[in-house]
């Protein structure tokens, strides 16, 4: 393809707010247009003021102009009222389009998000998904209910408005619009004085969010060492360089701003019109009644030039949203499986066959990866911070899925086995615990939402967390993040809950106690102990001293298997974990979140 032709068709595929847009653009360019000629009809009673002084003021009222004059009031009353339901109309058919328009949003983000990689959601940040799903939509709720309407309404009220002023006189009329090219001029030069210093502007918010959130996230350290100064001294110079450009940027827009908006002010166009109208009276090119209609309708296209001018500005916004948007919706999703597809494994051999996985472009994380787990026996794996670790266990859980390779679960590809399947076979107690703002109940039965009370609370007792849900407010009933504050060890404990309802014959634990003071890691570490009894474990732990009874152990090193053994074979062979066990049994990974 030609670089004229790859042009042509960039030029060719519609923007992301028509795109956007495109299940219900057609509602509101009728919305628009319902608008824009309800704007036109309630100008007429403007037209029917005029006409009226024109027939008061020209000759002594008849009966025959009293009659006129009625039939003009009549004329213009209804035309305002048909204009107000027009405009209704074309409201109501906005927010209809933008109701169905939101809901589709809203749904298609959750189903899309339900079938992305697991994996996705830790390199996400969860400010930027809800930023997607709830402020950007909020955005473009505001563009599709009212920026259409909006448009129509001051395109109307500027098209009607002018083409009545030169049917009145087109001498007058060209003089009444002579302040608005100022306008754009002023404006024109406005932006181009602000794009100037755009640049500096941004750089210098940039670093004042920057400062923001060191100086509030390093509080309890500044608090505790003593560097108030220092600390306070960093935000303070951010926020002065943030103020300087901000006046750099804001001083030269805002002065030609004024000029601009000076320009058309009602009074400044009123007055050119009472000016030019009282010379082309003294040229007796107009009779004097002649210059009512302009000092009535030309003042009033001020205010629909500026909200279009408004309108317009934001739209840099909504097409910012509406980006953000698409690239939520267009999120990669693990392939989904037809019914011929799905595959049930036979048995609950785990195999790591020749896995590799790369995060992004140039971070190997894993290479060349093979191992067995087999049923019911206990794998560790240790290594030091960035080794691979985690990213085993998240490949197994199918967080997502190798770049080379593949990982069998009884003989089936983990791609051909279909979710719910597979998190019924393999349960996992990570670092990082989620839980949903719901009741605790529904946070334990979070995988098995048809289980009994019985059922939960024998879960909850296996965990060692059924004593402390029942000192709760509500027991059971009790809504994380409401009247159930859970330390770490406990929201740990209640995950251990849910891992144990599912009652899953392969469980995956990945520093399983990291987040838990003393006392909380010995109630996990006991009803872990009693929930892994005869299930096949994947154990990912820092303490060597947890997994030194382990059946196989295996020592990662760079993204690839250095050692492997049990403890007694690998303290033989004087290697790493060797060295590991002699300097304290820590490998150092306590913070390997990542990978």
């Amino acid at each position: 393809m030609t670089t004229r032709e790859t042009a042509t068709d960039a030029r060719k595929e519609p923007g992301p707010i028509s795109q956007i847009l495109s299940s219900i653009r057609s509602r509101l360019i009728v919305a628009a247009v319902l608008a824009a000629l309800g704007s036109m009809l309630t100008l007429v009673p403007l037209a029917g003021i005029a006409h009226i002084a024109k027939l008061a003021l020209g000759d002594t009222l008849s009966s025959e102009l009293q009659g006129d004059i009625g039939w003009t009031v009549l004329f213009s009353v209804i035309s305002m009222f048909a204009g107000l339901a027009l405009i209704s109309a074309g409201e109501l058919l906005a927010h209809l389009a933008d109701n169905q328009l939101t809901r589709s949003l809203r749904l298609n983000a959750a189903q899309r998000l339900a079938k992305v990689p697991l994996g996705w959601f830790t390199g996400q940040a969860s400010g930027e998904v809800k930023q997607a799903m709830q402020d950007d939509i909020a955005t473009l709720h505001s563009l599709t209910a009212h920026f259409y309407t909006s448009i129509g309404r001051a395109v109307g009220a500027i098209a009607i408005s002018v083409l009545y002023l030169f049917v009145m006189d087109w001498r007058m009329a060209i003089v009444a619009l002579l302040p608005f090219p100022g306008f754009f001029l002023f404006l024109r030069n406005a932006m181009k004085a602000s794009s100037a210093n755009m640049q500096g502007f941004v750089e210098k918010l940039g670093r004042l969010n920057s400062a923001t959130v060191e100086f509030v996230s390093g509080i309890p350290v500044v608090k505790a060492f003593g560097s108030n100064g220092q600390a306070h001294g960093g935000y303070s110079k951010a926020v002065d360089g943030f103020a300087d450009a901000f006046l750099n940027f804001a001083r030269p827009l805002v002065a030609r701003m004024a000029h601009a908006h000076a320009m058309i002010a009602p009074v400044t166009v009123l007055g050119v019109v009472l000016i030019f109208g009282a010379l082309f009276s003294y040229l007796d090119w107009i009779a004097p009644v002649d210059i009512l209609p302009f000092a009535l309708v030309a003042p009033g296209i001020c205010a629909p030039l500026l909200l279009l001018h408004t309108l317009l500005h934001d739209l840099g916004g909504a097409t910012g949203a509406a980006q953000r948007v698409q690239a939520l919706l267009k999120t990669p999703v693990l392939e989904s499986l037809t019914p011929d597809q799905q595959q049930t494994p036979t048995n609950q051999e785990v195999r790591v066959e020749n896995v590799s996985y790369a995060y992004g472009e140039g971070h190997q994380a894993l290479n060349n990866i093979s191992f067995t787990l087999e049923p019911g026996t206990v794998t560790a794996i240790v290594g030091s911070s960035g080794s691979g670790k985690s990213t085993i266990a998240r490949l197994l859980l199918r967080f997502f899925d190798p770049s080379a390779g593949r990982i069998t679960l009884g003989g089936v590809d983990l791609r051909q086995i279909e979710s719910t399947e597979l998190y019924r076979r393999i349960g996992f107690v990570l670092q990082e615990v989620r839980l949903i703002h719901a009741s605790v109940r529904e946070n334990i039965a979070l995988g098995r939402p048809s289980a009994s009370q019985q059922e939960i609370e024998d879960a909850a007792r296996a965990a060692n967390i059924h004593d402390r849900i029942l000192s709760l407010p509500r027991g059971y009933d009790s809504v994380v993040g409401e009247d159930a504050q859970l330390s770490g060890g406990d929201r740990q404990r209640v995950s251990i809950a849910r891992a144990v309802l599912l009652d899953p014959p392969i469980l995956v634990l990945d520093e399983a106690t990291a987040a838990a003071d003393a006392s909380n890691e010995v109630a996990i570490q006991d009803a872990l102990s009693r929930f892994a009894q005869d299930r096949t474990l994947l154990v990912i732990a820092h303490r060597l001293d947890t997994i030194m009874h382990a059946d196989r152990i295996l020592v990662l090193e760079d993204g690839a298997i250095a050692e492997q053994g049990n403890h007694a074979s690998l303290l033989s062979t004087q290697g790493r974990y060797a060295r590991l066990w002699t300097l304290g049994g820590y490998d150092n990974s306590s913070k390997d979140t990542s990978c």
